[in-house]
């Protein structure tokens, strides 16, 4: 009796430790599917140039995803991430008119930009970690508040980013497209911030606060701190959607955040805390883009077409999280 069920606990034991490492892998795996149903579909979405454009429409979400996985790590959550992407998308907007939309303005704008992220994370932070108000709760009373913050600045969507931008976010450098520089930047800076004592005392704090404090690590400061990284993440993807809409909208963000959830989660992270992966928002975040396309190509009608992409990206969570929890059980 042992000789036939040893050989499945050890299976067993190694697909856990494959998960445990790589918890990314059934986000990769439902990835490489969705890319071979586009294929049959649309032969033609597999080609350099389509495969650039589902990049460069998706690398706003990839970022908002980040953003959202570094508050899940500490058993947080931010649901103002869209409301943060679409203050910024405004406020640079329109700094880069006032100034005159050349290089150094564009530049200056960015700058501001960073800065109007994170201090949205820092209140954010302040409100749920200093304060010690629900998160769901309280992010989504700022998301009102910078939803309306974003509408003062910019009361009608369609002020026109300067051509600078938005050409040197949809043009190529030496023969590649500039979304794949951004990709690599982005894919450095998540190996440089997996490596930080942030990263490792998030994760130590969404394992257990009470255990984390009694440890003797900030909690507060270290939830703060992840909050703030979510700010910049939030504003580093609204640079993307203003390169990729050239424009300015103060709703641009709003449907983006739940967006965001469902790749943390289907990407293998928990939204418990203590356990997940940036690599796997990242890929999930393709993979909602990569549904959306196949719903079009598949001919479905427009007026069914969000329902059958909710079901598409229901099935898809579903089949995620049964593939972790079963590795992790």
């Amino acid at each position: 009796m042992t000789s036939i069920s040893s050989p499945t606990r050890q299976d067993n034991g190694g697909f856990r430790a494959l998960l445990g490492r790589f918890p990314f892998l059934p986000a990769l795996l439902i990835l490489v599917v969705l890319l071979i149903l586009n294929g049959i579909f649309e032969p033609n979405s597999l080609s350099f140039r389509s495969l650039t454009g589902l990049v460069r429409t998706y690398l706003a979400l990839m970022l908002l995803a980040v953003a959202q996985t570094y508050v899940v790590y500490a058993a947080d959550i931010d649901l103002s991430v869209g409301a943060i992407a679409s203050l910024v998308n405004v406020t640079i907007i329109v700094l880069m008119q006032h100034w005159g939309g050349g290089g150094l303005s564009v530049l200056a704008a960015l700058g501001i930009g960073v800065l109007v992220g994170l201090a949205c994370g820092l209140v954010n932070g302040f409100v749920v970690a200093a304060l010690r108000l629900q998160a769901i709760v309280a992010t989504f009373a700022t998301s009102i508040f910078f939803t309306g913050l974003a509408l003062v600045i910019l009361p009608v969507a369609g002020m026109p980013a300067p051509t600078v931008f938005w050409r040197t976010y949809g043009g190529t450098f030496f023969g590649i497209p500039f979304v794949f520089y951004a990709a690599a930047a982005l894919a450095i800076l998540l190996y440089l911030l997996a490596r930080t004592r942030l990263a490792t005392q998030l994760l130590a704090v969404g394992d257990g606060q009470q255990a984390a404090f009694q440890s003797g690590l900030p909690v507060t400061a270290i939830r703060i701190g992840g909050y703030a990284l979510c700010g910049v993440f939030a504003a580093l993807a609204a640079f993307c959607i203003t390169g990729d809409t050239a424009s300015g909208d103060p709703l641009v963000g709003a449907k983006m955040t739940l967006f965001s959830v469902a790749a943390v989660v289907l990407g293998g992270s928990a939204l418990s805390g203590g356990f997940g992966t940036v690599a796997g928002s990242v890929i999930a975040a393709l993979i909602i883009g990569l549904i959306n396309s196949l719903v079009f190509f598949a001919g479905t009608p427009s007026h069914w077409q969000n329902f059958v992409q909710g079901l598409a990206i229901l099935a898809a969570l579903m089949v995620g999280v049964l593939v972790s929890r079963r590795g992790r059980a």
